[in-house]
């Protein structure tokens, strides 16, 4: 896959590309762009926005079926020689982990709408199969509906909202190096996604504690309160089912890059802010994921397409998104680490007149 930086719109709304540039780490273009999401919808065919019941139940199945084989294969672990029999052990928790992810995915896309044309067949799978990864399905539909519908801003958007430099801990220069970054790295893979949706780190700054599970919080009204008790009875139920299977038998998972612009209320639109995120190739796990990250612009765009159409709809998309495409095909675990390192506050650039874009910066 390539980076197309040039384009030329035509009368009928196309465009020619030219100059293949792959550049992962030049800035993407952050001034208004030369096209309409109406141009890019009309690029895409129409039967990307078509949803199939029968092809999104045949996604859930699969990802179902591969779980129960999985676990299936870890009543014979045992008869493994040490020490195979613990190494296999860390491989399965990979292996399982991955699929899962693809089943969280899945109930995203419900939350999107993505799923079917039903919205209650939606919720209701949606519902079932977040729930079952303690996730509260309505919770986080509500407030992820707002991160699609103000991503890029510092001042609106729910998640992934980044601080200036003059609103970040003077601690975090202690952490700025390799030691650092690896504790902070450690801290985000495993319990990031819990801090945010029990205490709201990274998430938008409120005048009151903000948490997912409490229909009270200030990011959600009150026509959305009941959602929300519906979300914890949910978690609450799958707990106990869990802590009851543990009696019974023993108690023995971020899309930011240097790269890509943040906007203030003075220079933010909706479309700019859905162009400000990245592409990411993650090898086989592309389908495993059901290329929500090969695919993740694409998805910002039109949210409630199908994952199985969104390659195809990257594919028509990319010649008139031109240099405003960001795909960077780093190696997941080496951006992860570069990210860490040049991620830690934005800030305008000194001697521009644009002062409500806001870029990745590390120097304290």
């Amino acid at each position: 896959m390539v980076l197309l930086t040039k384009e030329t719109m035509g009368s009928g709304g196309g465009a020619t590309a030219t100059t293949p540039k792959h550049k992962p780490l030049s800035r993407v273009p952050h001034t208004k762009p030369p096209f309409t999401l109406s141009q890019l919808k009309k690029a895409i065919p129409q039967h990307c926005f078509e949803r199939s019941l029968i092809s999104s139940f045949s996604y859930v199945l699969y990802d179902l079926t591969l779980i129960f084989f999985l676990y299936i294969s870890t009543t014979y672990f045992h008869f493994l020689p040490y020490p195979f029999s613990f190494i296999v052990w860390p491989i399965y928790w990979v292996l399982q982990g991955c699929i899962l992810t693809g089943v969280w995915v899945t109930a995203h896309e419900c939350g999107h709408h993505a799923f079917s044309n039903y919205q209650l067949v939606d919720d209701l799978v949606g519902l079932v199969l977040h729930s079952s990864l303690l996730v509260p399905y309505f919770s986080w539909k509500i407030s992820h509906k707002r991160h699609h519908s103000n991503t890029g801003s510092i001042d609106r958007d729910e998640v992934f909202v980044p601080k200036p430099k003059s609103k970040v801990g003077s601690f975090n220069k202690y952490l700025n190096n390799p030691l650092g970054r690896f504790i902070t790295l450690l801290i985000t893979l495993t319990l990031g996604w819990p801090l945010y949706l029990t205490f709201n780190v990274s998430g938008r700054p409120y005048d009151r504690f903000a948490n997912h599970f409490h229909p009270y919080a200030p990011m959600y009204s009150d026509r959305e309160r009941l959602l929300i008790f519906v979300s914890d009875a949910a978690v609450f139920g799958v707990t106990y089912v869990l802590f009851y299977l543990a009696t019974l038998k023993g108690f023995v998972w971020l899309h930011t890059h240097i790269a890509l612009p943040h906007y203030d209320s003075s220079e933010w639109d909706w479309l700019r802010g859905a162009l400000a995120t990245v592409d990411r190739d993650y090898g086989i796990l592309n389908k495993v994921f059901h290329h929500i990250t090969d695919t993740h612009v694409a998805h910002h765009l039109f949210s409630t397409m199908p994952h199985y159409h969104a390659l195809e709809a990257t594919k028509a998309i990319k010649p008139i998104l031109g240099e405003y495409y960001h795909f960077d095909d780093t190696p997941f675990y080496k951006a992860l680490w570069r990210e860490t390192k040049e991620c830690l506050y934005v800030e305008p650039d000194e001697g521009t007149p644009q002062k409500g874009v806001y870029w990745y910066q590390n120097k304290f």
